[in-house]
Formats: structure tokens, sequence, C-alpha cells
């Protein structure tokens, strides 16, 4: 499976210091989010956008391992959000994301030949 390098949208109104992370099209072929080290960056919220298809599922993962392996789950765990529910979702979605990783990536890990996802995260110091 392929590794889709993530965009970085720096976001400058009224001073922030906050980006958007976006990672497209996740599918069931390029499935791994290129993953993003930003662990100075301690309030995320990602939301999920696109065509999910037939079982359709993205997940938000995050690993502290110095390099975690991109092309294998052993280095990650999937993310929680504050209610304390795993970030796996079916369809389109907005999350607060509870953990401070230091590295982060989506991930698709079901679908169809029609699924087709948009991940952004935004992160905020």
């Amino acid at each position: 499976m392929a590794t889709v390098a993530a965009s970085i949208d720096r976001i400058t109104a009224f001073g922030d210091r906050a980006h958007v992370i976006t990672w497209t099209p996740l599918t069931t072929t390029n499935d791994n989010g290129g993953a993003i080290e930003m662990p100075g960056s301690a309030d995320r919220s990602v939301q999920f956008t696109g065509t999910f298809g037939a079982g359709g599922t993205v997940i938000l993962q995050g690993s502290n391992v110095a390099a975690p392996a991109a092309g294998t789950d052993a280095d990650w765990a999937t993310l929680t959000d504050p209610q304390g529910n795993a970030i796996s979702k079916t369809a389109a979605a907005l999350e607060a994301v509870s953990e401070l990783t230091r590295w982060i990536r989506a991930k698709v890990t079901a679908g169809d030949g029609t699924t087709s996802i948009t991940a952004q995260l935004l992160v905020k110091r």
C-alpha cells in the first residue's frame, strides 16, 4: 500500500499559530497518511470528508516511537475523542483529539473501489 503525503497550510488569521494538515485522497490502495511530527501542537481536531464507499472506514493514529514504521500498525495506536471513543469513522465527521503524540497520521482501514477520503487535522500551539 502507498503512503499519501500530507500538505500543511499555515493559518495566519489574528496571529494564531495554527496549521491544517491534509491527507488526500486516502483510498484502499493509498491507505496510509504520511506521518506528521507536531508534538508542540496540543489542541487538535480532525475532520473526515469524501466518499466512504461500501464499508469505508478511516481512523486517526498516533505514535511516540522515535521513527514509527509506515507500512505497519505495530508502532501506532488509534487515538480517541474526549469521551474515550476511538476515532474510527464510517461517515463524514469532526472530532476533537484527546491524546498528544509525537507523530500523527490518518489511515483507511476498509472500503471499496469508490472509497476516497480527505482527512484534515487542525493543530494549534
